[in-house]
């Protein structure tokens, strides 16, 4: 293959969100030029962030040309997405018939794009129940009819070094040759809740920090506050009292329910990062040692967001807007390491 400078590699994020996986690809050195997503409350984050234009607009409604022309002719052309996850995950139980609902085709029109589109790499990130299911068969097939050699795995984030046991799947595709996600380092930092967020300040239930406006967790309600006083690390619900119960746990059904109502512990990586991780009742996502929820801040640092990424115009936001745009996105030290894949490829077949 003829040697192409780096700066002849370009790079578009669909389904970006606030760049997460964007900013990633750029620590890697990636020169991501666009991220395009249907939702508009994105865009100052994504912007204010990182040297890319954001596209409001929804992929499925588009022509493929409207992306194409973000590359230019000699390019090493790369197209990276992470379709909306919800719909796959096994926490959705909501869906009688997952196919009927919106987000379920949109790997396929993700599929068409690189069809029509022909870039030379594709990277897709999602949740690991992906594989499961027969959309993730036919995106397979659309990539090996033209011609990609590909690779996927589903990682556990914490062994690549991020302070959260999230699991993925990752697909590498390239047209240029066997690309594979790098390994793990062998001597790879152990990071925890408490390496991420233990110096932040202080927090009281349903406070905001003075000098940080994203450092602000809900309001927990008097019951509420009573059950997380009563929350051990790493614990469950069953550490309460009777009295704290809701009905719910109470009947033997309830057993089931573990994974939510709990505390972080301080010496391990946070449990995945949701969409309510800022709600203390839908997962372990209260703090390790504070009588409170974890804060939005507490949330991004987890999501390994850089310290002075901004996500937020002014201090009048919603906690809902901001939590989902946190916790829908990839974390940047994944999208870092998926640049680092890509950019060993390239190099190894420029040699």
């Amino acid at each position: 293959m003829k040697k192409t400078k780096s700066e002849n590699v370009t790079v578009v994020d669909l389904f970006c969100g606030i760049g997460g996986l964007t900013c990633g690809l750029q620590k890697a050195g990636l020169n991501v030029v666009a991220g395009f997503d249907s939702d508009n409350t994105c865009k100052f984050a994504y912007e204010c962030n990182n040297n890319a234009e954001f596209v409001n607009c929804d992929i499925s409604e588009i022509d493929s040309s409207v992306i194409a022309r973000y590359y230019k002719k000699d390019d090493i052309k790369i197209l990276v997405g992470c379709a909306p996850c919800q719909t796959f995950s096994r926490q959705t139980n909501k869906y009688k018939n997952r196919t009927k609902d919106k987000k379920w085709n949109l790997l396929k029109f993700y599929a068409k794009h690189i069809e029509n589109i022909k870039p030379d790499i594709v990277s897709m990130e999602n949740v690991p129940e992906l594989v499961k299911f027969d959309i993730f068969q036919c995106f397979l097939d659309t990539l090996e009819k033209n011609h990609y050699n590909v690779s996927y795995k589903i990682v556990d984030c914490s062994k690549y070094g991020l302070p959260q046991k999230r699991r993925r799947l990752v697909l590498l595709a390239s047209k240029l040759g066997t690309i594979k996600l790098v390994s793990p380092e062998k001597n790879q930092v152990f990071r925890t809740v408490e390496s991420e967020i233990k110096d932040l300040p202080k927090l009281k239930n349903g406070e905001q920090d003075k000098t940080d406006p994203l450092h602000r967790c809900a309001k927990l309600t008097a019951i509420n506050l009573e059950r997380i006083k009563q929350s051990v690390p790493g614990g469950t619900w069953q550490d309460w009292d009777k009295k704290l119960l809701p009905d719910c746990y109470k009947k033997s059904t309830g057993k089931s329910y573990s994974a939510v109502y709990g505390r972080m512990k301080w010496d391990s990586p946070s449990p995945t990062i949701t969409t309510q991780f800022y709600i203390y009742g839908t997962g372990r996502f209260g703090h390790p040692i504070q009588n409170r929820a974890l804060s939005l801040r507490e949330g991004a640092l987890l999501q390994t967001f850089p310290k002075d990424y901004k996500f937020i115009e002014n201090e009048e936001y919603s906690l809902k807007v901001i939590g989902r745009h946190i916790g829908n996105a990839v974390p940047v030290d994944l999208g870092e390491i998926i640049g680092k894949s890509i950019l060993q490829h390239i190099k190894t077949i420029m040699e």
